[in-house]
């Protein structure tokens, strides 16, 4: 017969292996519970990351403030005082392009279309600046009044007087530096290799009168220049079209109102100008290293006497 006391041991032995199986069965729960959190966890990292990756966590706001952050300031101009001025509205200051290059093209009644290649990396206002008035069709049926005795076409002024342009200005962006002084003649005989041209053939610059307030008018150079103190800023290379350049170049020229010698003696017809998409692709552009320089006392285009 079982006492008392043993029976009691035995249910106090299956209370424990109850408890031990509830026990058992908890730990699994919890067990599985730990790895499914576990695995949302990695789940989410993942996804996180590939978002991440995308840019889902970017800031929409500082991407938007960036793309529409100004890149160019325009400087407004007295149309009072300066008749010869043209008010057309101004360009945009932001969602101008910075990088690579856009081709502009010169119809004129002259021989085969000019095509610039303007600079965007290092003349991105200009760029714009130009693009901005060929839309207006700011420059239709103008005239190059001017072959300046530097060895360039002057055009892009309406008024033909050098003194035309839009209702604003624009600061130099691209005047080369000019080369350093050479060193006094050393005990070597050999002579020092001449410099490349601040302004080789080929090169199209603003012109500002006075310098550093450019608007409508450039200078396309049809042979190398370099002068002592550069003033023109550079905004692009001739691509197509040189034998066009060389050709107008050689026209005659006669005294203008002022008394220089540098009024085509043919009138040269500006039909349209025409700017192009930009290109990924990278200008090449003449010159020395690009400087951005503020308006200056520099001299204006030096005319014959």
């Amino acid at each position: 017969m079982v006492s008392s006391k043993d029976r009691a041991r035995k249910l106090a032995r299956v209370k424990l292996d109850r408890q031990l199986v509830r026990r058992a069965a908890k730990q699994r729960r919890r067990r599985q519970i730990q790895a499914g959190l576990g695995a949302a966890a990695a789940l989410l990292l993942v996804v996180g990351g590939i978002a991440w990756l995308g840019g889902a966590f970017d800031d929409d706001e500082s991407s938007t403030d960036a793309a529409d952050s100004d890149v160019c300031a325009w400087t407004a101009q007295n149309v009072e005082s300066n008749k010869s001025l043209k008010d057309v509205g101004e360009p945009p200051t932001s969602g101008i392009p910075t990088s690579g290059s856009r081709p502009m093209t010169i119809t004129t009644d002259q021989g085969a279309p000019i095509v610039v290649n303007l600079d965007l990396a290092n003349a991105p206002c200009s760029a714009a600046n130009l693009a901005y008035l060929a839309g207006k069709q700011f420059f239709d049926n103008t005239t190059c009044h001017e072959i300046t005795t530097e060895g360039a076409i002057r055009c892009g002024d309406p008024s033909a007087t050098g003194q035309g342009g839009p209702a604003y200005s624009i600061y130099n962006e691209n005047v080369p530096l000019a080369p350093e002084p050479t060193p006094s003649a050393s005990s070597s005989p050999a002579k020092a290799p001449a410099a490349a041209p601040l302004y080789p053939k080929g090169t199209v610059a603003l012109i500002g009168d006075p310098p550093g307030t450019n608007g409508s008018q450039f200078l396309i150079f049809f042979k190398d220049f370099s002068p002592k103190v550069p003033a023109y800023p550079i905004i692009g290379t001739v691509s197509g079209g040189m034998d066009t350049v060389t050709k107008i170049g050689r026209i005659a020229t006669e005294a203008d109102a002022a008394g220089s010698k540098v009024k085509p003696k043919e009138k040269i017809t500006v039909q349209s100008i025409t700017v192009g998409q930009p290109s990924a692709e990278t200008a090449t552009v003449p010159g020395a290293t690009p400087t951005v320089a503020a308006p200056s006392a520099a001299p204006s285009t030096s005319r014959k006497s």
